[in-house]
């Protein structure tokens, strides 16, 4: 087991405690791993270079919901 996966394991351990989550070895090795693909995920769009206009708006306003009662 990496010192990666260990650190991973240690804190889905605590979140779990936290949350009050009873989890046994077996789950909290299935959560680590999943967290571990969603790390090296976010670290592949964290590599990319973005221009800013490139960016997602900081923001998301959706457009009003057409009212039903309008023809």
């Amino acid at each position: 087991m990496s010192r990666n996966s260990q650190d991973l394991e240690a804190y889905v351990r605590s979140s779990a405690d936290l949350l009050s989550l009873p989890l046994d070895a077996a789950q909290v090795a299935r959560v680590a791993d999943h967290l571990s693909r969603t790390v090296a995920m976010a670290a592949l769009l964290e590599a990319c270079d973005l221009p800013v206009e490139d960016e997602p708006a900081s923001l998301y306003w959706p457009a009003p919901y057409p009212d039903a009662a309008r023809p």
